[in-house]
């Protein structure tokens, strides 16, 4: 669970004491006093002295100045501390961090042991309050940003701790299309990203407005009708064919009743025929209008659906005494 900034602010007032000027100017001898000139050391020292009784004073902006100024002639624990404390009352969180870091780099030699473990405790507090996020990227030549601040050329890594809510990540290379990702980091959680680029055509995906054997099987039931058709058709020869051959074998005399059933199952089955024609071919010039409606059509998708698998998982529920299974389908 995070623990809320005025939580940490609360710690620093009651418990935070800043480095003293003695801590602050520990002999030369020590690894963050090399390659210092001494007058050097006594115009970073009054600075931070005057850094001091501005943080006391709670002048918090003016005491932030003075000790970056400071920094800026001697890189010594002691300020970087006293700076974290000048900055948690500023809401700097990440500022924060990173001179925390820089105030532990030595142990307890530049500091003292009650001031190294408030820097440990607030370091901890402080990164509760930042999301940790960890980026990839394997695309050699492509410039990885986030929020418009570029991190790193791939191939490469970055890992770091950032404010807490929406940010933009983006992978851009020459003559591929960028790949911009959007995310909200919870604080205290660590968020892994690997960015990844994709062509027009690793982003392009192919629909159709119905099921491709929709089209055909109309254009099929079209041309089984005609087909009927076609039977009903020969059919009607036949029976015209037998009632010709009734009237030749009289003599052309008045056709009886059974021989005038021929020529009328004959004309039954012709206009049958016809109906058919009418309708399977109205059925196949249909299934071909459909066709080509229901060609593909290209569209483009997003990264993050690039990024999802396609198809089906399964995951156990278990509720109480109840259980089962979720599907989830991707396509």
């Amino acid at each position: 669970m995070a623990v809320p900034l005025a939580a940490v602010l609360a710690l620093v007032m009651l418990g935070a004491r800043p480095a003293s000027a003695q801590q602050a100017s520990s002999g030369d001898e020590r690894p963050w006093a090399r390659g210092v000139p001494p007058d050097q050391q006594k115009k970073a020292l009054e600075l931070f002295r005057a850094g001091n009784t501005l943080l006391k004073e709670s002048v918090f902006v003016k005491a932030a100045e003075k000790y970056r100024e400071a920094l800026a002639l001697w890189d010594h624990p002691a300020i970087h501390y006293n700076l974290a404390l000048a900055l948690l009352n500023l809401d700097q969180p990440l500022e924060v961090h990173e001179h925390l870091v820089a105030a532990l780099k030595y142990g307890v030699a530049p500091l003292d042991t009650e001031k190294m473990e408030h820097a440990r405790t607030y370091k901890a507090l402080v990164e509760k309050q930042l999301a940790q996020v960890e980026i990839t990227c394997e695309e050699t030549g492509a410039t990885v940003s986030l929020d418009g601040k570029v991190l790193f050329t791939a191939p490469g890594r970055y890992e770091g701790l950032v404010r807490p809510g929406a940010h933009t990540f983006v992978a851009a290379k020459e003559g591929q299309a960028p790949t911009n990702l959007s995310r909200t980091l919870p604080a205290g959680e660590k968020t892994t990203l690997a960015l990844k680029l994709y062509t027009a055509e690793d982003l392009t995906r192919y629909q159709r407005r119905w099921a491709a054997w929709r089209p055909w099987a109309v254009v099929g039931a079209g041309a089984a009708v005609a087909l009927a058709g076609g039977a009903l058709h020969m059919q009607a020869k036949g029976s015209y064919e037998d009632f010709d051959t009734r009237i030749a074998e009289c003599g052309g005399c008045v056709p009886t009743p059974d021989v005038t059933d021929m020529r009328t199952r004959g004309d039954s089955q012709q206009q049958l025929a016809f109906g058919a024609y009418a309708v399977g071919g109205a059925a196949v010039v249909t299934g071909a209008i459909l066709l080509y409606i229901n060609r593909p059509q290209a569209y483009r998708i997003s990264v993050d659906e690039a990024d999802s698998p396609q198809g089906v998982s399964i995951t156990p529920v278990v509720s109480g005494r109840e259980g089962g299974l979720l599907a989830t389908f991707r396509f």
